[in-house]
């Protein structure tokens, strides 16, 4: 089975995630989507993170109808912060008949040398790279990398921080959540301050 992982902090999940996972599911070779929730990205800050069993229930909420999406809490037994290579290389060991494949946004690959052994990701892995709006400059070495995927996807521009900026300014963001994510957050009173 071919296995697309869509990392992310999902904090928290929103109609664009599920947009591009549905997508990819249902237009491409990738058999089933995990949305792998990350405890703590390395390049990110952790300050306005919820706890991480509240982001896996929001992902459990938001996927529960779709059959090719499923969430995945693979991370949280693994030493933090996070790197995909770990966790890739743990995922080989634990579903060894299964094939793995990463999902990631063009801006990701912007930074993508960044990543630990990202030169291993890349030799070992294909990459799918969904299209985002942007100014910036993809590195030319991976421009045009055999590994690397470029899918004719929805463009779609909402971010979880847009959400939670949204929702602490007292603003109605219903239409950009799975109904029962959104009952979570607003019955916890979550992104209020």
């Amino acid at each position: 089975m071919k296995i697309g992982l869509y990392f992310g902090t999902f904090n928290p999940i929103h109609v664009g995630h599920l947009i591009i996972a549905n997508h990819l599911a249902e237009n491409s070779d990738i058999d089933q989507v995990w949305m792998v929730i990350t405890p703590h990205n390395p390049l990110k800050k952790k300050a306005n993170l919820l706890e991480d069993y509240h982001r896996l229930h929001m992902v459990h909420l938001a996927t529960e109808k779709f059959d090719k999406i499923q969430p995945s809490d693979i991370e949280f037994k693994l030493a933090q912060p996070n790197y995909t290579i770990n966790t890739l290389v743990h995922l080989e060991e634990k579903f060894p008949n299964h094939e793995f494949s990463l999902i990631m946004g063009e801006d990701n690959l912007e930074s993508f040398n960044k990543w630990k052994n990202y030169e291993v990701i890349l030799a070992n892995y294909q990459i799918y790279v969904y299209p985002r709006i942007s100014e910036s400059m993809i590195p030319e070495a991976f421009q045009n990398h055999p590994k690397i995927k470029r899918v004719e996807a929805p463009i779609i521009e909402l971010s979880s921080t847009f959400i939670r900026n949204n929702i602490k300014a007292g603003k109605n963001i219903q239409p950009m959540l799975n109904p029962k994510v959104w009952e979570y957050i607003d019955h916890n009173l979550f992104y209020k301050k």
